[in-house]
């Protein structure tokens, strides 16, 4: 009898493929499933009394090439860390059943933000949830647009494929015909690298030469400062782009600065839609920003259609993500304008 080592990479063209999407992330995952060509496999997720969950696949895991979908943001009746702790569980119990390879997809991953220490004794919390995965033996992890993706790949020791949304952006951009000169703003340094991945894509798209400037920022006890501001952008359509909206103040000290020094038009990108209640009132409020674009990486909130009309404009990630599942599933390249490096 000759025994198949279905772990080894080689034979992995022998793995059939699942992809689970976890309860509040059920729509994201139909999505996804319907762009790949792909289904969603059955799980349960059961509720106990004193706030304790179980969750478990209601299909066979044993040899297979097992995906998780799981978007991690918080929201009502479920905060971030419940939705953290639902996802590691589920890929645990794969595991345990004899999943060949595991992969966690996390469109969004929290705590990406905290990823090093800026005052005595600070926590590095990026690192600790890469070992939350590490620990439970995921043997990848793909997300989009985290904060800052260098120190993503440095914290987590298993496979990480960080998916970037730069080129849809562009060509968001791009079937928004104008005649001005487009610019790229960055609303921090440390968004520079991401800003220029999609000034090059929107470069690349259009022919054209496409301006670039940063705007200075300083955060400390929550508090933004910093006015800086550098790049021509005079009579341009700006575009600011961004890994996330959370609270609002960034793309909106961003978009005073372009306008005072002669942006005719200023349009925010941001891969994930976090907005606060007081985003949401200052974003829909202010002339200082045209339009809002993100995408449906967290479950956009009915009420900002009512609040923001046709100033905002969500995008589905369900193709990349589909893309890159298939990608991996097969052992092929993901397409270079989905990986941001």
């Amino acid at each position: 009898m000759t025994v198949v080592n279905t772990l080894c990479p080689e034979n992995r063209h022998r793995w059939e493929m699942l992809f689970f999407a976890l309860d509040r992330s059920k729509a994201l995952g139909h999505n996804i499933a319907k762009a790949g060509g792909f289904d969603v496999a059955p799980h349960e997720e059961r509720e106990f009394d004193g706030g304790e969950h179980k969750a478990r696949p209601l299909t066979e895991v044993n040899g297979h090439d097992v995906f998780v979908l799981h978007t991690l943001n918080g929201e009502t009746g479920a905060s971030a860390n419940d939705k953290l702790l639902r996802l590691l569980f589920f890929l645990a119990a794969c595991r345990d059943h004899g999943a060949a390879r595991v992969t966690a997809i996390t469109p969004y991953l929290p705590y990406s933000r905290k990823d090093r220490r800026t005052k005595p004794q600070d926590p590095v919390t990026s690192r600790y949830v890469a070992q939350f995965f590490e620990a439970i033996g995921v043997d990848s992890l793909m997300t989009l647009e985290v904060h800052n993706p260098a120190a993503f790949e440095n914290a987590h020791r298993c496979r990480v494929l960080h998916l970037s949304t730069g080129s849809m952006f562009a060509g968001e951009i791009t079937a928004r015909p104008t005649a001005r000169t487009q610019a790229v703003v960055s609303p921090d340094p440390g968004g520079v690298k991401r800003a220029q991945l999609m000034r090059e894509a929107l470069q690349e798209a259009t022919g054209k030469d496409v301006p670039f400037g940063f705007m200075e920022k300083r955060r400390s006890a929550g508090v933004v400062s910093g006015s800086h501001f550098a790049g021509n952008v005079d009579g341009c359509v700006v575009h600011i782009v961004d890994d996330m909206i959370c609270g609002g103040s960034t793309t909106l000290r961003a978009a005073s600065a372009v306008r005072a020094h002669g942006a005719v038009e200023v349009h925010a990108f941001a891969t994930h839609g976090l907005l606060t209640e007081d985003a949401v009132a200052a974003l829909s409020e202010t002339s200082l920003v045209d339009t809002i674009t993100l995408t449906d990486s967290t479950t956009p909130n009915p009420a900002w259609a009512t609040r923001f009309g046709d100033r905002l404009r969500i995008l589905s990630c369900a193709p990349m993500i589909a893309d890159a599942i298939n990608a991996e599933h097969n052992s092929l390249p993901v397409s270079a304008r989905s990986v941001q490096k």
